[in-house]
């Protein structure tokens, strides 16, 4: 067991802990809990053959505790919490598999549900140490009649703020109370104001509500973080008392839900380069400066600490997808915003005519496979331009060959055949040389269409300037989730979110109700232009021939300034790598030697997945507390 305090001020970093195991002191990381709330405890198992144990934590980490559990201990503890984990850990005890048993011991004894955020933050929160800034803060809040008793507590908490605002103000919606409060300046709401008018000289500018209560260190803490930004934000609790931790930057995700919530800071020099234009009605303020800053290409940064207790939305979803859509087209931005299951969606213009799509599927064999998807992609998919490129290697069933005799008939087909052993990124790069579409699809054999406008909407992501790959909504055959993005790190390498959750989970802040950025996304069904697709040399097919070459694809996207998006307004069924088989003996040595070259050319992002915040478990593939 560890016990470690770090600086909520500095730029989270995961503690990797490494252990030299047997006479090769060959190495095995463990990606650590970040100490986002200003402490962070881990346990985990050390192998018996270790000989060697080394901490990289990076500057402001301080090592607290360092202690052993007997395993019977935790196997007691998993047996209490969870009987039928300790039955599984147990069975994999048994069958030598000690990377499931180390981590379903984990998950029962070291993972706490976000339900129990006030009970795991209690034994995690740390004083900290405050850098001194002269940012001169002008805190604004918006009020209504009524709310007297709301205002004094937020009043109060901005009293007690260890970096005092230089003035306080507080709109009211309607008639001025007739015994206004005297430790903040009273004014009735302009509407008609633009942002730039709202700072009134100050550097900064923070929007409460009436009842929102600003922790101590808010001010403090996000004012430094607005020396390199446009916007800085912390995470929050909301009325219903569960935490709202957000990702870094994110302005897809942000336009969409408006996660940024009331812990933020604007800085003077944004608000005077956003249109001079009506704020509008008090509820629309907040959604009025975010969807303007973010149109025009505002920077955010992200403080990774529970930083106020808000009250509810200025808006519901009816009426903040109302207000978004006309804010959108007043800005003629190409993007609209409507209403679905019960979530604000972001409707992104697709040009007329669309532009040519290229399907490439790799494959072999499996008729029943190679069929369906086949099937899908020429008869039951709606998208005016496309062509489907299949990249076989080595079939040799005589009704596959039948069957592709059949396809060629159609125009739009075309089969290229690849009889060197496998290597399905040297395959995918083979599709896509071939390809005469704008847009590239990389698809798998084992995947079903489910909707006629899947491809509609990954072209219409794809093809955004700032767009490198687009990802899928993918369930399994029982209709549970498969894949909604990858997080790095995920199980020490990267991993799919919430996998085999119900098909329609939300996603912690809704998330997987709407198109966000994640870091990578799975080429099981993968849109990208092709013209970036070649920028950045495709797949790597010598470090990573079978697996990790769509994240480090994505990742290298990324780096050449493109980022990716997750989409769940495309949805298919894939079986996940049936016709491949599961990776044992050579294929298991096989994975962990692309795994070893994955680690060590991203260990920056292993260490923090930008998307996914570093209070959040890699040791589940839910959305817990670590």
């Amino acid at each position: 067991m560890l016990s470690y305090a770090g600086d909520p001020g500095a730029p989270p970093r995961r503690p990797i802990l490494r252990v030299l195991r047997g006479a090769e002191g060959t190495p095995q990381d463990f990606i650590l809990p970040g100490a986002a709330q200003g402490a962070a405890h881990w346990l985990g198992l050390i192998p018996p053959d270790a000989r060697e144990i080394r901490l990289s934590a990076g500057p402001g980490l301080v090592l607290e505790r360092v202690g052993a559990r007997r395993e019977v201990s935790v196997l007691a503890q998993c047996l209490l919490r969870r009987p039928w984990r300790c039955v599984a850990a147990l069975y994999e005890r048994a069958r030598g598999s000690e990377r499931r048993y180390r981590d379903t011991l984990r998950g029962a004894c070291a993972v706490t549900p976000l339900r129990h955020y006030r009970f795991w933050a209690a034994s995690r929160n740390r004083p900290i140490r405050i850098v001194p800034s002269d940012l001169r803060i002008r805190c604004l809040v918006l009020a209504r009649s009524g709310e007297e008793a709301l205002l004094a507590a937020t009043l109060d908490a901005l009293d007690a703020q260890g970096h005092s605002a230089r003035t306080i103000a507080v709109a009211w919606a309607d008639a001025l109370p007739a015994l206004p409060d005297r430790r903040a300046e009273h004014r009735r709401w302009d509407g008609q104001a633009p942002p730039a008018a709202l700072i009134a000289g100050a550097d900064a500018l923070c929007l409460l509500r009436a009842g929102d209560i600003p922790a101590p260190d808010a001010l403090a803490l996000l004012a430094p973080a607005l020396a390199e930004a446009d916007l800085a934000y912390g995470d929050a609790l909301g009325p219903d008392d569960r935490p709202r931790l957000k990702p870094d930057w994110s302005p897809d995700l942000a336009l969409a839900t408006g996660y940024v919530g009331r812990a933020a800071l604007f800085s003077r020099a944004l608000l005077a380069r956003l249109p001079a234009e009506p704020v509008g009605p008090m509820a629309e303020a907040i959604l009025a400066i975010e969807t303007a800053a973010i149109l025009a290409g505002a920077r955010g940064a992200h403080v990774a600490r529970v930083l106020a207790r808000t009250t509810g939305d200025c808006l519901d979803p009816p009426a903040r997808a109302q207000a978004l859509d006309a804010r959108l087209k007043a800005s003629a931005a190409p993007i609209g915003a409507m209403l679905r299951n019960g979530a604000v969606q972001l409707d992104w213009t697709l040009p007329h005519p669309a532009p040519k799509a290229s399907i490439v599927i790799p494959s072999r064999d499996r008729l029943d496979l190679i069929a369906r998807v086949c099937r899908g992609v020429l008869h039951e998919t709606d998208y005016p331009d496309l062509e489907l490129i299949i990249v076989d290697n080595g079939s040799t069933d005589p009704a596959v060959l039948a069957h592709y005799e059949a396809l060629r008939r159609d125009p739009r087909v075309r089969i290229l055949i690849d009889p060197r052993p496998f290597n399905f990124a040297a395959m995918v790069n083979d599709g896509v040389a071939a390809a005469t579409g704008a847009v590239v699809v990389l698809l798998n054999n084992d995947v079903a269409v489910l909707e006629p406008g899947w491809l509609d909407a990954m072209v219409r992501q794809a093809i955004r300037p700032e767009v490198g790959a687009v990802g899928a909504k993918l369930l399994y055959a029982n209709g549970t989730l498969q894949h909604a993005g990858v997080v790095v790190g995920l199980g020490g390498r990267a991993g799919h979110i919430l996998r085999r959750r119900p098909g329609d989970t939300p996603g912690h802040l809704g998330r997987l109700r709407v198109a966000h950025e994640v870091s990578a996304v799975t080429a099981a069904c993968l849109a990208v232009a092709r013209d970036k697709y070649l920028a950045v040399g495709g797949f790597d097919a010598e470090a990573f021939p079978v697996d990790f070459n769509d994240v480090d694809f994505c990742l290298r996207l990324t780096a050449a300034g493109w980022k990716t998006v997750w989409t769940p307004a495309a949805t298919l069924a894939h079986l996940e790598s049936v016709s491949r088989g599961p990776s044992v003996g050579a294929k298991r040595a096989r994975f962990e030697q692309e795994a070893a070259r994955f680690s060590e050319r991203w260990r920056d992002v292993i260490r923090h997945d930008p998307y996914y915040h570093p209070a959040l478990s890699l040791t589940t593939f839910g959305e817990d507390l670590e």
